[in-house]
C-alpha cells in the first residue's frame, strides 16, 4: 500500500484589507495584525496546518513588499515563500503554488491568510472529506454553512451526494440581494463560498491548460526565470504581469466538471469589517474593548487602540478604532463604508 502524499498548505496572502483601516494598511494588512487572539491571522492559518503527521511544509504566496514582515511571523516555522511582483488575483497566485509544489499528485489545501476558524476539529473534518475525492482528480471547495441571510459573500448551491459528506457543486452564486439571500437560507440547499479549496497540484494546472492557458503560460514562464535566494521564490516580473487577472472562482471552478464543496460549520468569519470583528469579541454587555481603552457608560461599542488613550462617555454603538496618526468613528452596522474613507484619503493625498 502506498504511502498517502501529505497536504501541502498554500497560504494567500496577497489582500490588503483596506475595510480594517486605520490599523490595516498597505504596509501592514489585517492578516499581519494580532485582531482576533494573540497571534495574528497569518500565523494562526499556518498552525491550523502544521501537524507533521497531515501536513507538508506549508506554502506561502504574498506580495513582495511583505516579504520581511512575513518572516518575522513565521518566527521559525518551515514555509516557502513564493513573492508575487504584481497582484493578479487567487488564480495565477495558485498556479505559482501548484509549480513551486512541484506540479504533481500532491494535494493542495488553500487557504485565505485572513480567516478565523473556530472550530479546528470540524476543518480536518472536512479535509478528511474532500481527500477521498481530491485524490481521484476532483477540484474541492469548502462551503461555511450560513447562519443568516449575508449578502456580502458569493453561495453555492449543492447538488448530489458524491461521497460521505461531499457534494458536487450545483452553481456558484454571485453575491445575492436580500430576498435571494433569504430564500436561499430558508431552502437550505446553499452554502457560503469562503474561498478555501483542495485539489492536487496537476489536476489544479490541467484545468488551467483547458480553462484558461494565458495564465498557465504567464505562470510557468515567470516560475522558470524566477530568482530563488534560500526559501525564497521570485518570480519573473515581466512573465507574471503578462498573466490575466482572475479569481480562481471565475477561471476555474465554475467551468470544471468535477467540483465537489464540502458544507462546513467551524466557526468560521472572514473578518471582513470591524462590525464582524465586533461581533466575534463582544462580551455579554456587547463590548469589545482592546488597548489603552476607558469607557464610561458605553454600550454595545466597538473601541480599539494600538497607541493613544481613547476616553468614551456616555455613547452606544459606535465603533472607535485609533491606530497610528488616525481615528476612525462610525455607527456600529457601517463599517461597509470604510472603503469610502480610504479612497477619500487617496483623493486627498493624489490634489
Amino acid at each position: 500500500m502506498t504511502e498517502r502524499p501529505r497536504i501541502i498548505p498554500v497560504v494567500l496572502s496577497g489582500g490588503s484589507g483596506t475595510r480594517l483601516w486605520p490599523m490595516s494598511r498597505e504596509d501592514r494588512p489585517k492578516q499581519f495584525l494580532s485582531l482576533t487572539a494573540e497571534l495574528t491571522m497569518f500565523q494562526l492559518t499556518l498552525d491550523r496546518a502544521s501537524d507533521p503527521e497531515r501536513f507538508g511544509g506549508a506554502i506561502v504566496v504574498a506580495n513582495a513588499r511583505h516579504a520581511d514582515l512575513i518572516d518575522t511571523q513565521l518566527a521559525g516555522r518551515d514555509a516557502l515563500l513564493v513573492l508575487e511582483p504584481l497582484a493578479r488575483n487567487t488564480a495565477p497566485a495558485i498556479a505559482l503554488a501548484a509549480i513551486a509544489a512541484g506540479g504533481g499528485d500532491a494535494p493542495l489545501l488553500i487557504m485565505p491568510s485572513d480567516h478565523v476558524i473556530a472550530d479546528i476539529d470540524a476543518f480536518n473534518a472536512a479535509i478528511d472529506a474532500a481527500l477521498p475525492l481530491v485524490e481521484r482528480g476532483w477540484l474541492a471547495t469548502f462551503g461555511i454553512t450560513p447562519d443568516a441571510p449575508e449578502t456580502g459573500y458569493g453561495y453555492i448551491r449543492i447538488g448530489e451526494e458524491v461521497g460521505p459528506g461531499a457534494y458536487r457543486v450545483a452553481r456558484f452564486v454571485e453575491k445575492p440581494d436580500t430576498a435571494t439571500a433569504q430564500a436561499m437560507l430558508v431552502a437550505g440547499d446553499h452554502v457560503w463560498n469562503g474561498g478555501i479549496f483542495m485539489f492536487r497540484a496537476d489536476a489544479y494546472l490541467r484545468a488551467l491548460a483547458t480553462y484558461a492557458p494565458a495564465m498557465l503560460a504567464a505562470a510557468q514562464t515567470s516560475m522558470e526565470n524566477a530568482a530563488r535566494t534560500g526559501s525564497r521564490i521570485l518570480p519573473d516580473s515581466d512573465a507574471f504581469a503578462a498573466s490575466p487577472s482572475d479569481s480562481i472562482d471565475y477561471a476555474v471552478m465554475e467551468k470544471a466538471e468535477r467540483v465537489a464543496v464540502i458544507p462546513v460549520t467551524m466557526g468560521w468569519s472572514d473578518v471582513g469589517s470591524w462590525d464582524a470583528l465586533h461581533t466575534l469579541g463582544a462580551d455579554d454587555d456587547g463590548h469589545a474593548h482592546h488597548g489603552d481603552v476607558i469607557a464610561l457608560d458605553t454600550s454595545n461599542c466597538l473601541i480599539r487602540s494600538d497607541g493613544i488613550r481613547v476616553a468614551a462617555v456616555g455613547v452606544s454603538d459606535l465603533i472607535i478604532v485609533a491606530s497610528g496618526d488616525s481615528v476612525l468613528i462610525l455607527p456600529r452596522g457601517q463599517s461597509q463604508h470604510v472603503k469610502r474613507i480610504v479612497q477619500a484619503i487617496k483623493d486627498q493625498e493624489n490634489n
